[in-house]
């Protein structure tokens, strides 16, 4: 594994060799994230891990917007990974968004689309993400010695220990105590933003587009496939049983070989 950086963004790739994979990480999350997935597709496959803006190492911006957000991302792949061909493109949630607009704003950076357990509408459990936000927005840092104790914080309001960890990965030690690396102000503020999916146009993207979901999430119902299919319209849906809106780390192994078949199966 190693990492790079590109104007706003960085990034870590896997692999040396093989089609070119990108990966985009939903809220609160970061690059690494899918690691595993990354990891699961080697050796015919290489990826690169992107930390969206105001995650990870990436630098903070004064707004969130999608369309600005795929652009940031379509520079850092013209910088570097997807500089001598398009790659495909693999988006989470947010992370999913950004993918979508990424294809319609730069086809040509991608060549197939794959959107984990997400829809081009707007809503969504929105509440839930707000709930979070405040969780951790209320975890009082100068307070924090030690990881342990902002997990003790956080378990008054999130009971699953896994869910707080996966927060908690945006804690870093820094000057003798502990900061956000995410850029949480933003994030609270924007969140309808990010809740949201623009307006496009007459935008399509014709190339082959696969739209995984779990089947115990709410965020793609049937009611979003005729916008899906209007603006990608060679998607096929695959539901994956046993799975949430985390569905590539619910459901690992599920993931990369519906990745897998998706990614080497003929172009039609």
């Amino acid at each position: 594994m190693s990492s790079s950086a590109s104007g706003t963004l960085t990034s870590t790739s896997v692999g040396d060799a093989g089609a070119p994979v990108v990966f985009l990480h939903g809220l609160f999350g970061q690059g690494r994230n899918f690691t595993q997935i990354a990891k699961g597709l080697l050796p015919e496959y290489r990826s690169l891990l992107v930390d969206l803006p105001n995650h990870g190492r990436s630098a903070w911006t004064d707004r969130f917007d999608y369309a600005s957000t795929a652009d940031l991302v379509a520079d850092h792949l013209r910088a570097g990974f997807a500089a001598d061909g398009p790659a495909h493109v693999v988006g989470h949630s947010m992370g999913g968004k950004v993918a979508m607009l990424l294809a319609l704003r730069h086809p040509d950076l991608v060549d197939r689309l794959v959107v984990a357990d997400i829809a081009p509408a707007s809503g969504g459990s929105q509440g839930e993400f707000a709930h979070l936000l405040d969780s951790l927005a209320a975890i009082d840092l100068t307070t924090v010695t030690r990881r342990g104790e902002a997990d003790e914080q956080l378990a008054a309001r999130v009971d699953d220990a896994r869910v707080r960890g996966f927060l908690l990965q945006n804690l870093r030690a820094a000057d003798g105590g502990f900061r956000w690396q995410a850029n949480l102000d933003l994030l609270r503020r924007d969140l309808s933003e990010i809740g949201g999916f623009p307006d496009v146009g007459d935008a399509a993207f014709d190339r082959p587009v696969l739209w995984v979901a779990g089947d115990r999430s709410d965020y793609v119902l049937p009611e979003h496939g005729p916008a899906m299919r209007r603006l990608f319209p060679r998607t096929t849906l695959v539901t994956l049983k046993g799975a949430g809106h985390w569905v590539h780390s619910e459901q690992p192994e599920a993931f990369v070989s519906v990745l897998r078949t998706f990614l080497a199966a003929d172009d039609r």
